[in-house]
């Protein structure tokens, strides 16, 4: 009898509902990508940076189309004596 924790795999043909893939480290990556999160502070100082770089491609954009949408120029005139 084996008494260590680990969890055998998935017989051949078994859906993956019925194996855990992780090897039951499943909580433990959970807990470990939870301590990597920002805070909640610093999770909304990056959405307002995000926002705002998205505004500023936004208006790099605009002036392209602006420039783009204006005719060109015939040229210059001048009166010839």
């Amino acid at each position: 009898m084996n008494d260590s924790p680990e969890q055998t795999p998935a017989p051949e043909g078994a859906s993956p509902s019925q194996g855990c893939v992780c090897g039951g480290k499943g909580p433990d990556f959970s807990r470990m990508l939870q301590m990597m999160m920002p805070s909640e502070a610093a999770g909304e100082h990056f959405r307002n940076a995000g926002l705002e770089f998205l505004k500023g491609f936004r208006e790099l954009l605009d002036q392209r189309i602006q420039s783009l949408s204006q005719k060109p120029s015939k040229g210059t005139k001048l009166n010839v004596e």
